[in-house]
């Protein structure tokens, strides 16, 4: 997905919880949905963290895109993650992330 079609999907209202926001718009029948994912390096510190993040996120929209889901997806993250654990993201978290995401989509 390019820049331009992000920044445009940015400009629509999102479907929000705490920690995600999640920007979703219609596709032409000619082209398959795409995904974008915002996860900044000011919200998750470590790198391994933001990567883990971005595959749980593609393995739920693309579980959602292949039963219901057949539009364009950006995902952005809007609440920082570890601040009890110094930055680092634990399975409790994950956990969290992951069922809030779920609910969304």
């Amino acid at each position: 997905m390019n820049s331009a079609r992000i920044s445009e999907l940015l400009k629509t209202r999102p479907k929000t919880n705490q920690s995600w926001g999640l920007y979703v718009m219609g596709v032409s029948t000619k082209t398959k949905p795409d995904l974008g994912i915002a996860v900044a390096k000011k919200l998750v510190r470590r790198a391994v963290d933001r990567n883990r993040l971005k595959r749980m996120i593609r393995e739920l929209v693309r579980s959602a895109q292949a039963t219901s889901l057949k539009d364009d997806v950006v995902v952005k993250l809007k609440k920082p993650i570890g601040r009890q654990t110094r930055g680092r993201l634990r399975r409790q978290e994950q956990d969290f992330l992951r069922a809030q995401i779920t609910e969304l989509i």
